[in-house]
């Protein structure tokens, strides 16, 4: 604590409240840590197998074998496990600490959904156990959970049936234009250009040029919602639809939603709707009520199932009644009898997307967390959110410009052009932010907000924690006035400095850190 400490100086951070920087401490911990070829000894072992009638060596062709030994650390058991131990305890998570990344709502994960998620009758089911006869009743349990809960979501968005399958929520994206485009080609449909907000997250664009659209990109107006005029003007017999995410990646919704569903209807286009903002509206508005046609969401965002690191995740695909005979097989069903079962009889299926049945441990997660809060507790989720993001935009708003200061949803969107005036830009102050022990918002998107910094707070996080960000962020504005410098250094209590991010760019198999002295 004493280097961490003397490192940081007189700088800003020792005038934020104590509580912030004992978290700090607590966070990081050691300065240094040595790699485990670094503690490598000569002849130490962690395991001694006991003598065995097993060959040690097999005859392979020569072609198969490495030139020379792996050069390998060589460490005690005791070694081992205090290494992995102090870099488990330096990971960053929701689990430890403030983590307002916007767009992405990384929400506190109830422990009671990773309990139920781990008990053996779930997690030890093989996927290719029988679903019916001869021990079917062992994969009972697992297919009214998948069929339920495509029940509950059903009635949280209005749609009419939804798959599992879809392993994220691009994954999911990319499911619904392959919907999309199914539903065009069995009605004959000479359909070539898919249209997307200009404020829409990356992969949007990805998933219809992936699908074989030409994407193009609507623009936004002066309130940061997309251009209705503009709409209009691009719509034509050749679009097939529209991808929207709603609210939007400023955390704004559109007021003329139901406008824009009517023209895309016009020329029988579809609506697609991207549920990663959904946290904001849950039990306020359902997507299928509104016009929309296709919907995927994110459990781990919207439904308290973790999130991050590529997985795990999932993004069923809900659509309305016209184009359930294009969902992926297989469909759990439920018989007369009582019992279910999966549907495989689906000849105008756009076919498999995932092995098997979708990510079953992150939907059962969803599924008790859905169960857990009822419809009284969904709508306290959106309403917490909501008000936990304009907690911060009324909060920030005289320290950092708002480039569109009305309202809010779960998410509000500052610019640092104020500071980037003096010097410092998002980039600094998310470094500097690390410094106090919190994960930088994201930044620099969307792209249409110059030095954007997105923030996020999602309803798990107390006003007390958003008092010690907020507290944070005025002081690392203050000092970006005062001692510029400073924050342009951050991160200073970290193992490594700032990493040169151009060259890990280019040269991802070289190691770019700056060492501290």
């Amino acid at each position: 604590m004493f280097i961490i400490y003397n490192q940081m100086g007189s700088g800003y951070l020792e005038s934020v409240n104590p509580v912030i920087l004992s978290k700090k401490i607590k966070t990081f911990g050691k300065i240094q840590m040595k790699l485990l070829y670094e503690k490598s000894v000569s002849g130490r072992r962690a395991v001694r197998p006991a003598p065995s009638d097993v060959p040690t060596s097999i005859n392979l062709d020569s072609k198969l074998l490495r030139e020379k030994e792996a050069d390998l650390p060589e460490l005690s058991e005791l070694d081992i496990v205090r290494h992995f131990t102090e870099l488990s305890r330096r990971n960053f998570g929701v689990d430890t600490n403030f983590y307002p990344l916007g767009s992405c709502t990384m929400k506190y994960n109830p422990k009671v959904c990773e309990r139920i998620a781990a008990y053996p009758g779930f997690c030890y089911l093989h996927p290719l156990l029988p679903q019916l006869r001869m021990g079917g009743i062992l994969t009972q349990g697992a297919l009214q959970v998948i069929y339920e809960t495509d029940l509950l979501l059903r009635e949280i968005t209005g749609m009419a049936a939804f798959t599992m399958q879809p392993l994220a929520g691009a994954h999911g994206e990319l499911t619904g234009i392959m919907l999309m485009a199914a539903w065009h080609r069995d009605r004959g449909h000479k359909k070539t250009i898919l249209l997307i907000p200009d404020s829409a997250h990356g992969t949007n664009p990805a998933s219809g040029a992936i699908a074989g659209y030409e994407v193009r990109a609507v623009p936004s107006d002066k309130t940061g919602v997309m251009d209705v005029q503009a709409l209009k003007e691009m719509v034509n017999d050749s679009v097939a639809g529209l991808m929207l995410t709603c609210p939007n990646t400023l955390g704004l919704f559109n007021p003329h939603i139901k406008e824009i569903c009517d023209i895309i209807h016009g020329v029988d286009g579809l609506v697609y709707y991207d549920g990663a903002n959904l946290n904001a509206i849950t039990g306020k508005v359902r997507p299928g009520d509104i016009g929309f046609d296709i919907v995927h969401l994110n459990l781990h965002k919207t439904f308290g199932t973790p999130h991050g690191g590529g997985g795990p995740g999932a993004g069923p695909v809900g659509v309305v009644e016209r184009l359930t005979a294009f969902l992926p097989v297989s469909i759990v069903v439920k018989r007369d009898d009582g019992t279910f079962a999966l549907e495989y009889d689906r000849p105008k299926s756009i076919g498999y997307i995932a092995p098997f049945y979708g990510n079953f441990g992150i939907i059962l997660r969803a599924y008790v967390y859905i169960l857990m809060l009822g419809r009284a507790g969904l709508i306290r989720v959106a309403e917490n959110a909501v008000l936990n993001a304009n907690y911060i935009r009324e909060k920030l708003k005289d320290h950092y410009d708002l480039p569109y200061p009305q309202l809010c949803k779960h998410e509000c969107v500052f610019t640092a052009k104020r500071q980037a005036a003096g010097g410092v830009h998002a980039v600094d102050i998310a470094k500097a932010l690390i410094d106090a022990g919190f994960h930088p918002p994201t930044i620099y998107f969307p792209t249409i907000v110059p030095e954007s910094i997105m923030i996020e707070p999602t309803e798990t996080e107390s006003k007390e924690t958003l008092d010690d960000f907020i507290a944070t962020m005025i002081q690392i504005a203050q000092t970006a006035k005062t001692n510029p410098e400073k924050i342009k250094s951050a991160p200073l209590s970290t193992c490594v400095s700032r990493l040169d991010e151009t060259m890990a760019a280019k040269k991802i198999n070289v190691a770019c850190v700056q060492k501290k002295e």
